[in-house]
């Protein structure tokens, strides 16, 4: 089934870059079919899914690239894909995003191929990255998604999408230069037990391999008796969290006791990695990337963009900076948290202060991203219970906000707040909409912004790493968003109806597709407020094995 995942939208993507022009208006359709399918596929892996296992399920493996190298060993490259209750919440998330940016997509009315190709590469990429266990396949996937998301601002965008465009791409190009890096360094730090043991000749297939076995390898590599050209070095990330598999002496193993620039090398990796993970969450201060990107993004691609991409930054940093190196998610929780904490009140100000609708909701993004990172640095199963669920919340409610702000502009080609007064009595749907959305974004209780504002925050004061003040001050976050959506209601809903353009472009209220978006996503984020479990059911198995490995090592 992630297979299924992973490749259906890859071949929408071919057949509608294969098809003529003539049939044009089919290419929506089959972009609308495959995120249907995509969404279903998404609730049969829910099904199938147990939460009671810590575990990874629905793995499959497939060898992809093997290269001998004499004395560096063998290079073992895996198609390797599976899920645990980290990746399924963003899983789920991806399949409900990017089908209401396939239904948002709708009024795309130029370069048509170009787009609907683009669009399911991009969600091919995106599902890869949540579910890919190899850390060379994830990274394939991190580094394709750049092409599509390029091209779709850049080509679609507003005024300034070409200098937006190149600034989203350089930026996370930049990032994945660290991690690749990282990647480099641990290929070579770590080896696969099993395909090691079959090329020393201890056993002949993959299916003899036992938890005894590995071991067994484990402590002939500790002994220097595997030579090294029979060694298998791999990517598969199951193998990196455990310091068995890590050669001695290696650059990054877990001893840590070569030193550069002054700095242990498991910890100058750590930071590399969150520095490359920190700009796509992203992090104050290597956020100013994400306001350009959203206001000349088209609304489905912002929609994409804050729902699901952002997510990417927090996911592939708890699934490898923390999950690989727990050491240095120690040592610099204080760091990580201190940033966290920034970006709250930082990106709560900024919003604040905006005129324009867009820019003001990427600016709380940053704030709410802020949250998540607080969360991780707890190193507490509440604040990473937490961080996951505000991730998936975020997703519904960013994706909402943004959907909300593209019906306004296509009615008036403005997202100036000045520009409108009273709206309430002009557009009565789409005002009960906004004022769930806003509610639900500034955390009120019954909503799914609450739950995962209230799980970070209470991980952060419990954490034995972060000091109490920190705790008080990210709460601030909470009431800078009270003041910015309060406000903005209040200006553009409130009053006499008034509007720059209404002489010129009437406003109606929400027609049947625009509520065939909205709605579903209102009610996700309602019933996600009112039983948490839906998410926590699926996280606490796998958060608590984390938290108890942390403890261990």
């Amino acid at each position: 089934m992630l297979s299924l995942l992973i490749f259906l939208p890859l071949i929408g993507s071919l057949l509608v870059a294969l098809l003529p022009d003539r049939l044009k208006a089919s290419y929506k359709w089959i972009t609308l079919t495959v995120c249907v399918l995509e969404l279903l596929i998404c609730g049969a892996v829910y099904v199938s899914f147990d939460p009671a296992q810590a575990s990874y399920q629905l793995l499959e493996r497939t060898d992809w690239i093997s290269l001998p190298l004499g004395s560096l060993g063998l290079v073992s490259i895996d198609y390797l894909v599976g899920i645990d209750g980290i990746s399924l919440p963003l899983v789920l998330l991806t399949g409900a995003v990017m089908l209401v940016g396939a239904i948002s997509s709708w009024t795309i009315d130029k370069r048509l191929k170009a787009y609907h190709s683009l669009y399911l590469l991009l969600t091919s990429t995106i599902i890869g990255c949540f579910v890919a266990l190899d850390f060379f396949l994830f990274f394939l996937f991190f580094e394709f998604m750049l092409l599509p998301m390029y091209f779709l601002i850049g080509l679609w965008g507003g005024p300034r999408r070409e200098y937006a465009s190149i600034k989203f791409f350089l930026y996370t190009l930049a990032g994945s230069v660290f991690i690749l890096l990282v990647m480099i360094c641990l290929y070579l730090s770590v080896m696969d037990p099993v395909e090691t043991a079959l090329q020393m000749g201890i056993i002949s297939d993959r299916s003899e391999a036992t938890a005894e076995l590995i071991e067994q390898v484990q402590y002939l590599l500790a002994d220097y008796k595997i030579q090294p050209q029979q060694i298998v070095h791999t990517f598969d990330l199951r193998y990196m969290t455990h310091g068995g598999n890590y050669l001695p002496d290696s650059l990054l193993g877990p001893a840590g006791e070569i030193v550069w620039l002054g700095i242990p090398s498991r910890m100058l990796a750590f930071l590399c990695v969150f520095l490359g993970f920190a700009i796509k969450l992203p992090v104050v201060p290597v956020h100013t990337w994400l306001p350009d990107a959203h206001v000349e993004a088209p609304t489905p691609v912002s929609v994409v963009l804050a729902g699901v991409l952002l997510k990417i930054g927090g996911y592939g940093f708890l699934r490898i900076g923390w999950g690989l190196f727990p050491d240095g998610a120690a040592e610099y929780a204080l760091l990580l948290a201190g940033l966290g904490v920034v970006s709250i009140v930082y990106g709560g100000f900024n919003a604040l202060a905006q005129v324009d609708l867009k820019k003001m909701i990427a600016y709380s993004s940053v704030s709410h991203m802020g949250f998540v990172l607080l969360g991780i640095a707890s190193l507490t199963s509440e604040g990473i219970n937490g961080a996951v669920y505000q991730m998936a919340s975020h997703g519904v409610l960013s994706a909402m906000l943004f959907l909300l702000t593209g019906v306004l502009y296509d009615r008036t080609h403005d997202r100036r707040i000045d520009s409108y007064r009273g709206l309430a009595s002009a557009m009565p749907r789409y005002t009960a909409l906004t004022a769930i959305a806003f509610f639900a974004s500034l955390g009120l209780p019954g909503f799914s912004g609450f739950v995962g504002e209230l799980f970070t925050l209470m991980g952060s004061f419990q954490s034995l790493w972060l000091p109490g003040w920190m705790t008080a001050v990210a709460t601030l976050g909470i009431i800078l968003a009270a003041a910015y959506f309060l406000w903005t209601l209040q200006r553009m809903f409130f009053g006499a109806l008034w509007s720059r353009t209404e002489n010129t472009h009437p406003l109606s209220d929400l027609d049947a597709r625009e509520r065939l978006m909205l709605i579903p996503l209102a009610a996700l984020a309602l019933l996600l407020g009112l039983f948490p479990n839906l998410l926590f059911n699926l996280t606490n198995a796998t958060v608590a094995e984390w938290i108890q490995r942390f403890t261990v090592e």
